[in-house]
């Protein structure tokens, strides 16, 4: 699996897409394979102010329930509604269309400290 280079990661495994001051935020394809099957996905509302490193909801997969966090700090100003209808699209397209939410940012200044693509796949390389 090849991570997107536009994409910043977490250590616990989200990603972040900054495009002005909206983060698109996800789960890693290594996450979703970790999680296995997903069966059920709890997002915030918009309005719904979030922290960097705090949950900010969670993924429910036939194995586990995992908190997802916020890669970024800031109001979340849009949920991916097709989710909860199909929360299955997070094993399909983990990085694309099954994006989780998106934040208006607080301080974008936070995406500095996340990793690169190229850190975030030696990262899991070392984890597995």
């Amino acid at each position: 699996m090849t991570y997107p280079e536009e994409l910043r990661y977490t250590k616990e495994h989200e990603w972040v897409l900054a495009e002005g001051d909206v983060g698109t935020v996800g789960i890693t394809w290594h996450a979703q394979k970790e999680l296995g099957d997903i069966v059920y996905v709890d997002l915030p509302k918009p309005g719904t102010r979030v922290e960097q490193g705090k949950s900010l909801g969670s993924v429910e997969s036939v194995k586990a329930v995992s908190d997802i966090y916020s890669p970024v700090s800031g109001e979340v100003i849009e949920t991916n509604e097709t989710l909860s209808q199909s929360p299955e699209k997070l094993n399909e397209d983990p990085h694309g269309a099954a994006w989780l939410v998106k934040i208006r940012m607080s301080a974008p200044d936070e995406m500095k400290g996340l990793l690169a693509a190229a850190a975030y796949q030696t990262y899991v390389g070392a984890e597995t």
